[in-house]
């Protein structure tokens, strides 16, 4: 067992560091990849060609296997390899669009299930909501088909069409042929209460290519009402994303200072500032934050908690404060490294610890959204105290 862990190792390392350096523009000299340590791994893997009793692993397995093998040997769940296939839905994840079909997909008893999104190319083509889908392109879909297996084979260039059979009983199978198209996908989602009409609510699912312009767009809408004296940012349940977004957010609430503080492994220290011209650095702010707020949703958090700009309503966070770096492979998969971890304004490091929150409500199981309700309490209460600090003379002419 510690010679295979030694063999995977060895060519697994070399194999990362062969990408590695490719990216930053260097590539080894011909047949740098065995040295002499992999001529270890090839000379393990040639005996188990010869006499291993079974089955062995196709090359890209072996390949993949290897590159996982290596790094669970450095303890950090969140320096990984992504196969191609769930790569690509990650990049159209964060991009906030992907060419496609425009629906859903649950799993049911019946098999995959169809919810067409509404005036999207599969609603027009006439699928209907409870379709079950029997093929893709000819190939079957069965009950066990992996739910990213049907998503990753509706995508694809926009343009380009795919054929879905589907299964409406009583009537028989059907067959459409629909052209994928730009399918874009909201990572911001805001509106007006209807029991506090005068609390704006924001929630941002994740943070992707889309949501600074997304936060902004929300925030003026909502700010045109003059009525609006609160805001509430619900974070709760947003896994992260781009760093970039989630500086854009945390900008908007804050008039100066930094986001974030990132510390490199070669303990060279980096901080990044608030971008100006925020739109909303005045408006009383609640932040709705759970156990599924990670990564750089806990980036905005942390920093609109360390400035005092608004409290912290819900339950501890994740504590993922680390910075991952992504490589792109040749065949499509990626190797993301752990490189830095992030700290909020005040030093505070969120990795492994994560954030507790001022106001501790725990989200419940009922009907009754326990934490939004506090979060509305908290800025009704402070709505008079904010304008009597920033509108004194309207507060004077009430008396």
């Amino acid at each position: 067992m510690g010679l295979l862990a030694c063999f995977v190792l060895a060519y697994a390392a070399g194999f990362v560091a062969f990408y590695v350096w490719e990216d930053a523009g260097f590539l080894p000299a011909a047949g740098a990849g065995r040295s002499e340590e992999l001529g270890v791994f090839w000379e393990a893997w040639e005996r188990l060609e010869k006499h291993f009793y079974g089955e062995l692993p196709a090359p890209q397995a072996r390949t993949y296997g290897a590159i996982r093998g290596a790094l669970e040997l450095l303890g950090d769940p969140y320096t990984v390899f992504v196969e191609p296939q769930p790569r690509a839905l990650e990049r159209d994840r964060l991009r906030g669009a992907f060419g496609g079909i425009g629906v859903d997909l649950q799993r049911s008893p019946q098999g995959i299930v169809l919810s067409p999104y509404p005036d999207s190319p599969a609603e027009r083509a006439g699928v209907r909501d409870r379709d079950v889908l029997l093929a893709v392109d000819g190939e079957t879909i069965s009950a066990e088909t992996p739910v990213d297996d049907v998503r990753a084979r509706l995508r694809g260039e926009a343009g380009r069409p795919v054929t879905i059979t589907i299964s409406r009983p009583p009537t028989p199978p059907l067959d459409l042929t629909i052209e994928r198209e730009e399918i874009q996908v909201p990572s911001v989602a805001w509106r007006v209460l209807d029991a506090a009409p005068d609390i704006g609510y924001v929630r941002v699912e994740t943070f992707t290519e889309r949501t600074g312009q997304e936060i902004v767009a929300a925030l003026q809408e909502l700010l045109q009402d003059k009525a609006i004296s609160g805001l509430v940012l619900d974070l709760r349940g947003n896994s992260g994303g781009l760093i970039e977004p989630a500086v854009t957010t945390a900008s908007q609430f804050l008039r100066d200072g930094v986001v974030l503080i990132e510390l490199s492994r070669d303990t060279e220290e980096r901080s990044v500032p608030v971008r100006g011209g925020g739109v909303a650095t005045d408006v009383p702010l609640a932040v709705l934050v759970d156990g599924g707020t990670a990564s750089a949703a806990e980036i905005v958090a942390g920093a609109l908690q360390d400035y005092g700009r608004a409290p912290l309503i819900g339950e501890p966070t994740f504590g993922k404060g680390a910075v991952q770096l992504i490589f792109d492979l040749s065949d499509g998969s990626s190797l993301h490294v752990t490189s830095a971890i992030w700290l909020t304004p005040n030093r505070n490091r969120i990795n492994g610890q994560g954030l507790t929150p001022d106001i501790d409500v725990p989200n419940g199981d009922g009907a009754e959204d326990a934490p939004l309700g506090h979060a509305v309490a908290y800025l009704q209460t402070h709505a008079c105290l904010h304008l009597l600090r920033t509108h004194p003379q309207k507060m004077q002419a009430w008396r």
